[in-house]
Parts: structure tokens; sequence; C-alpha cells
């Protein structure tokens, strides 16, 4: 259960998860999943699978594409991370390290300021 846990918590899994779908729907229909098509099927069910198949086939590309970005981009930051990290340790101070393991003390900050309300407008409850 934990190395579950672990999996779905990763930052990597939103887009692994996208990719795969995407990469399991093409094979799936390369596999012959447009069999369907091939059944004798009443009219407005083979039009609904067409429209979903051609809707599909339109979205898993850009979604794959945006997913595979998204990969890169959090493999690039968590490289480009790590030199920095080992520095921190490799100096002593250990500062960064402190700031992560302890996250049960808030962060002090300051609060925005509030935004005055237009007359005549009253927000809901």
């Amino acid at each position: 259960m934990e190395t579950l846990k672990k999996v779905v918590t990763n930052q990597y899994f939103p887009a692994g998860a996208v990719l795969t779908a995407v990469v399991l729907f093409w094979v799936v229909g390369m596999l012959g999943g447009l069999s369907l098509l091939n059944n004798n099927q009443p009219p407005l069910t083979t039009l609904t699978w067409m429209l979903f198949v051609y809707a599909a086939a339109v979205l898993t590309p850009l979604a794959g594409l945006l997913a595979a970005v998204d990969l890169v981009r959090r493999w690039r930051r968590n490289r480009a991370a790590a030199p920095v990290l080992e520095a921190d340790l490799s100096s002593g101070t250990g500062e960064a390290l402190e700031l992560e393991a302890s996250p049960a003390q808030p962060a002090v900050s300051q609060q925005a300021p509030a935004k005055p309300q237009r007359p005549g407008r009253q927000e809901a409850a």
C-alpha cells in the first residue's frame, strides 16, 4: 500500500498516466479497436462511435504532447536543482534541508490588503 501511495503522489504520475492512456488508446486502435464499424449496428450507434473516435483521435495527440512536455520539464527542473542541493549540503549550512524537513512551522508572510468593495455590490455569504 505504501508503494502505491508513493507512486500516486509522485510528481510525475499525472503526466505519466495521461501519456500511458494515450499510448494505450493508439495501440488498441492499431490492433483492431475500430471493429465496431464492421458490425451491423444501427446508424446512430455507428455515428456516435465515429464521433467519439474522431474526437479522441484529435485530442489524444495534443494530450500526449502536453504530458510529454510536462514530464521533460519536471525532469530537467529536478536535474538542475540536484547540484544546488548538493552544494548546500556540502557547505555545511544545511539551511535548505532544514526548511524542507520542517513543514510543520508556517512560513512568515504578509497578508494581502483587503480589496475595497465597489458601492452597490455585495458579496454572497
